[in-house]
């Protein structure tokens, strides 16, 4: 682009005196600036000289500006085919994500024989889920969700892609999606040996030793503690249980089935909601009775599991008989009369670490407490697990209000609706004890009878 800056200056004129042209520098380009002369009529009058006039040559000489002009387009030209190569790279990302998220209908169909009852691996509260196996020799576990479900494709999309971040070893790994058809899909890694509920209650109960149990103890802990402080996000998983526990095949833990899941801001301690969602007998009776949330509500359905892979029996037995039919309720009474190991699962004979065991039962009091802010956090779980010597506070009375009571369970998921007093968060009193894992010494606590 080129810009003629011209200056004219008013200079005293006299007659019969020609103006003199005026000619700008030849480059770049060539142009000639003149004023008409002036001249004088027949008369004798005199004639004004015209305007000035710019007249450019035919010919414009750009020898000398050329290689500027080239320059300055060949830098818009970069800058412009940089932006957009950013702009195509950024798509083109998006799109290999997008396309790796989402498996066709028909390839699911095909994988699991077109969703056959003997490729079923079991019903959980949202939907069946499928054994099966892709093109490229990959098995999986395809879950289908309820037809019921009002989320939408975008919504289910972004918890999918949210999900898909998520990555530790002891969370089982979700592969993708489908949206086609009237059912959405989850696509998972294929676990061999199912979940942690069929080795405890199902056809393989008692078939855990104890070092496998401990194992699977602290490796939901790690899961959680992941979810709660590591994530790049914190998150409620809020149905931690038995059957969302799936096991490798080394036996290794791994957290499953995030339908419940949300989100949790990290400056908020509790939120407060009218729509209570997990399974009877897991949920704090704060959640279930207050709708009162928080890290410390995960904390406790995992005391509650913790005593169900001891002792071996599920939470809530009433084959058991009204005294006996709560496992927490059993933990605490035989914690209070000094027989904690009673609750130890019989099929375990005495292939088992005494220290290990009280610990475990221990922690399951602690994280089941009736108060929240007595429950320790999923970090001091994990220490408390890993530890060789440490001081383990005495557990107060255990959260057991709420634990019979009538909640509304669709598909082994309870659904209630609650009013949000807040539950009482004052500390309860009590003692505390010096514990090894080298030397267990349990006692009863003061006052908490």
């Amino acid at each position: 682009f080129l810009f003629i800056y011209v200056t004219q200056r008013t200079v005293p004129k006299r007659a019969n005196e020609p103006i003199q042209r005026l000619k700008l520098p030849s480059s770049p380009p060539s142009v000639n600036f003149h004023r008409p002369r002036a001249t004088i009529a027949g008369d004798g009058s005199h004639s004004p000289p015209g305007p000035a006039e710019l007249s450019f040559s035919p010919f414009l000489n750009l020898e000398g500006s050329m290689p500027w002009i080239m320059g300055f387009i060949c830098t818009i030209c970069r800058y412009l085919d940089g932006k957009l190569n950013s702009r195509r790279a950024k798509a083109d990302g998006e799109a290999t994500e997008t396309s790796d998220l989402f498996f066709a209908l028909h390839t699911l169909q095909v994988a699991t024989n077109f969703f056959s009852d003997l490729n079923q691996l079991g019903h959980g509260g949202f939907g069946p889920v499928y054994k099966g196996l892709i093109p490229n020799g990959q098995e999986i576990a395809v879950k289908k969700l309820s037809l019921t479900s009002r989320q939408g494709v975008r919504e289910f999309t972004n918890e999918v892609k949210l999900l898909l971040k998520l990555q530790h070893k002891n969370l089982v790994t979700l592969l993708g999606c489908s949206v086609e058809g009237p059912e959405k899909m989850l696509v998972y890694e294929y676990l061999p040996n199912k979940s942690l509920d069929y080795f405890l209650f199902g056809k393989k109960a008692s078939s855990l030793d104890w070092t496998t149990r401990f194992h699977i103890v602290t490796g939901v802990a790690r899961g959680l503690l992941y979810l709660h402080e590591e994530a790049p996000m914190r998150i409620l998983h809020r149905d931690i249980k038995a059957s969302n526990i799936l096991l490798d095949e080394k036996l290794s833990p791994k957290i499953s089935d995030f339908g419940l899941a949300r989100l949790f801001p990290e400056e908020d301690t509790h939120v407060n909601t009218f729509r209570i969602s997990g399974t009877h007998g897991y949920m704090a009776p704060e959640y279930a009775m207050h709708g009162y949330l928080s890290v410390k509500t995960d904390v406790f359905s995992y005391g509650i599991l913790l005593l169900e892979i001891i002792s071996g029996r599920k939470n809530l037995d009433p084959r058991l008989g009204p005294d006996n039919a709560d496992v927490l309720n059993s933990a605490w009474k035989l914690y209070q009369a000094g027989e904690t190991l009673e609750l130890l699962d019989p099929s375990l004979g005495d292939s088992y670490n005494r220290d290990e065991v009280g610990m475990c039962i221990q922690i399951g009091l602690l994280c089941c407490q009736q108060t929240v802010v007595d429950r320790p956090d999923m970090n001091s779980v994990h220490l408390m697990l890993s530890s060789d010597s440490f001081t383990l506070p005495a557990p107060g009375k255990p959260g057991l209000q709420g634990r019979t009571g009538r909640l509304i369970s669709t598909n082994g998921t309870t659904s209630a609706l609650t009013n949000t007093s807040p539950p009482s968060t004052m500390e309860s009193g009590g003692s505390r004890e010096d514990y090894s894992r080298n030397s267990i010494s349990i006692s009863s606590i003061d006052g908490g009878r």
